[in-house]
């Protein structure tokens, strides 16, 4: 059973970084891709950032230099770290995997909540 545990939420203010954490139960080389999405009240969920199992990544414009994915293996973890936080950027943040084989299919976290207030 895949689990996806989030952590590093809080409240910040504008210009702050926050470091988000996805621990798997599992090797992050197991997931095709892992990302990280936000949804916040009243909005549709969008992608924030993405990487591969190859190590190819990308990035929402609105978060173009300012955030960076990055995973460490052997502590089967995801990173999201958020610098010049912007109110904006609060939301539900969500860690995704995802497989494609032997079918398509995503796995979600529980959401660590970021809040960006003065």
């Amino acid at each position: 059973q895949v689990q996806l545990v989030e952590s590093g939420g809080g409240l910040v203010q504008p210009g702050g970084s926050l470091r988000l954490s996805c621990a798997t139960s599992r090797s992050i080389f197991s997931f095709n891709v892992m990302g990280w999405y936000r949804q916040a009240p009243g909005k549709e969920r969008e992608l924030v950032a993405g990487i591969t199992s190859g190590g190819y990544r990308n990035y929402a414009d609105s978060v173009k230099g300012r955030f960076t994915i990055s995973g460490d293996n052997a502590k089967n973890t995801v990173y999201l770290q958020m610098n010049n936080l912007k109110p904006e950027d609060t939301a539900v943040y969500y860690c995704n995997a995802r497989i494609v084989i032997p079918r398509t299919y995503d796995y979600w976290g529980q959401g660590t909540q970021v809040t960006v207030s003065s």
